[in-house]
């Protein structure tokens, strides 16, 4: 089977997005996937299929149908989008973690992603790495519901705008890094210990949550760990719980607190290594939407300020604010001064730096012009009570502002601008955006802000910051933005590295079950070989116990895994469980 099914769907997907988001995709690479993969694929989705279909919310059984998604084989990522077209989304695979804005923006865009490794035998149950299980099974038949779909795409929209901060940064990669190490086969305990240790230590340092880390609870305790219906008895749609069959058993208990969902599941963190202590329940999907849009209204995206602005120098990351007059500047913020009321008065970044207009970056006003920082007045000239944003050609001449001639004007917050007048930018409302000059000196108190070596001055133009929000307005501009957060630590870039015996027994009987031509004698054959060779394996034994018609060799099989369950209690609820299925088959 091929990496990629190319149909024109997928080509068109991948083709509309941009181009900050194309390097995080993958080719499945199908072929990589062992028969062991297959076999954890399907005793997971077999187990789960027939519990969830009495606990998990309808849509979900019926999405699993409409995304084509079945318990035999693991499903081809990109074939997925034939069907999921019919629902107005799309898949690609991605290398495990990405970055959460990045995550939040092909949500935006309504892909969903899918990391295209699975987990190893040993993590059967449940598997903090994000897997082709976890997405494939839990993420994409629930979209089929239009009202969670389009909760989805808004929490997306909106999450891709929220500001992290340094720590989020920090614990994001220590921990994308400690899952992947955990999931890997070959992994010495003090490489994950050390990693564990890192972890551990920023978890520790007290942080009060950041944008991102409320749009992150969000995440969570809907769209991964969300209950819905009532209080009293509901139905599971998070795909967190969807596609883990040690906790989607769980979260049913009386161990695990139910509370109503409201705006303060923003206020609630969680661990993403243990089960979760609560739950919240929404009554139904409509009501996701109202606590978000609530909830998007306390974000600097929506409020701007000077809070938003502080909130991105304290993330020493890209982020762009807007101001009243549409221009918006991207780039990593610094420095910041503000009057007695709190207002921006001045603001300043260091490095690359961009201006853009809905979203689009300027001519003449890219990384490159302004590679060095960018600084920038705000608010009303003294003593003149018209906005300069708001003169036409008339008002400016009033005020003795001409191309070519020496500009001298003091703001009422004190800061002083001084220089020569290149030209203006307007917005297409006519609004002045922009005002270019050169041998310009700007001055604050006793403190020089600008001088003529600098180059020329492109000021800002506007009185208030109505937005602000990670990222580039205009991703073009900052083309290597995701380039730290883009390493891959990828299980499924190499062939496995299994051990081969095992392996190739696996593919016998996968081989066997998919020909539907077999023997008793091949069976048992296979059988001895197992229990010599690999006696702690206990999947391999399951299939072949499926596959078994004779009853001697059914009790053979039966006892080994009975002796396989005594000697790790851990595998004894999972064998008996794979049993119970093939009887309720047979």
């Amino acid at each position: 089977m091929s990496s990629i099914v190319k149909t024109p769907y997928s080509e068109k997907v991948i083709a509309r997005l941009p181009q900050h988001l194309k390097r995080f995709i993958v080719p499945q690479n199908y072929e990589l996937y062992s028969a062991i993969d297959q076999a954890v694929w399907r005793f997971v989705m077999r187990k789960n299929m027939s519990y969830l279909k009495k606990i998990a919310h309808k849509s979900y059984i019926d999405g699993l149908r409409k995304a084509g998604i079945g318990a035999e084989t693991i499903p081809n990522i990109y074939g997925m989008n034939r069907i999921l077209k019919e629902i107005g989304w799309a898949a690609v695979a991605v290398d495990g973690f990405i970055p959460p804005n990045a995550f939040m923006e092909f949500q935006a865009n309504k892909i969903l992603v899918i990391a295209c490794d699975i987990r190893q035998l040993e993590n059967i149950e449940y598997t903090p790495t994000p897997d082709i299980i976890h997405e494939a099974s839990g993420h994409a038949p629930i979209i089929a519901n239009p009202d969670y779909a389009e909760f989805l795409r808004r929490l997306g929209k909106i999450g891709s705008k929220a500001i992290m901060s340094k720590h989020d940064v920090d614990l994001y990669e220590a921990v994308r890094k400690l899952s992947m190490l955990k999931e890997k086969a070959e992994v010495d305990k003090s490489t994950i210990d050390e990693a564990q240790k890192v972890v551990n230590k920023l978890q520790k340092q007290e942080q009060g949550f950041s944008e991102m880390a409320k749009v992150r609870n969000m995440q969570w305790w809907s769209v991964e760990y969300g209950l819905i219906g009532s209080m009293g008895s509901p139905k599971i749609y998070g795909a967190g719980l969807l596609s883990s069959i040690g906790e989607s058993k769980w979260c049913m208990g009386q161990k695990v607190k139910k509370v109503p969902y409201s705006i303060d599941v923003t206020e609630v963190g969680f661990d993403i290594t243990k089960p979760q202590p609560q739950l919240f329940v929404t009554p139904n999907f409509p009501y996701l939407m109202e606590v978000l849009e609530e909830f998007a209204n306390t974000l600097s995206v929506r409020k701007g300020g000077h809070e938003g602005l502080q909130k991105l120098i304290a993330s020493e990351s890209v982020g762009t604010i807007e101001l009243n007059t549409g221009l918006q500047i991207s780039g990593v913020f610094s420095d910041v001064i503000l009057n007695e009321n709190k207002d921006v008065i001045y603001f300043k970044t260091r490095g690359g730096t961009a201006l853009s207009y809905r979203d689009k970056e300027l001519i003449g006003h890219g990384v490159s012009c302004h590679k060095s920082g960018y600084s920038s007045p705000l608010g009303m000239l003294k003593k003149v009570s018209l906005p300069l944003e708001d003169m036409t050609s008339v008002d400016l001449r009033a005020y003795n502002i001409y191309d070519g001639k020496l500009l001298s004007f003091e703001f009422e917050s004190g800061v002083k601008v001084a220089g020569i007048n290149i030209t203006g930018i307007r917005n297409l409302s006519g609004k002045i955006m922009i005002i270019q000059l050169r041998e310009c000196t700007v001055s604050y108190k006793e403190n020089i802000l600008f001088k003529p070596e600098y180059g020329t001055f492109d000021m800002a133009i506007g009185n208030d910051i109505i937005s602000a929000f990670a990222g580039s307005a205009d991703p073009e501009s900052f083309i290597e933005l995701y380039n730290k957060t883009c390493k891959k630590i990828s299980a499924l870039s190499e062939p496995p590295s299994p051990k081969v015996d095992l392996e190739l027994l696996a593919q016998k009987i996968r081989d066997l079950r998919l020909s539907k031509s077999y023997d008793k004698k091949t069976l048992v054959g296979l059988f001895k070989t197992l229990k010599f060779k690999h006696p702690n394996n206990w999947i391999l034994p399951l299939e072949l116990l499926e596959l078994a018609k004779n009853q001697d060799l059914k009790v053979k099989i039966n006892k080994h895994l009975q002796e396989v369950g005594e000697k790790n209690p851990k595998l004894k609820s999972l064998i008996g469980d794979g049993i119970s299925l093939i009887k309720t088959m047979n």
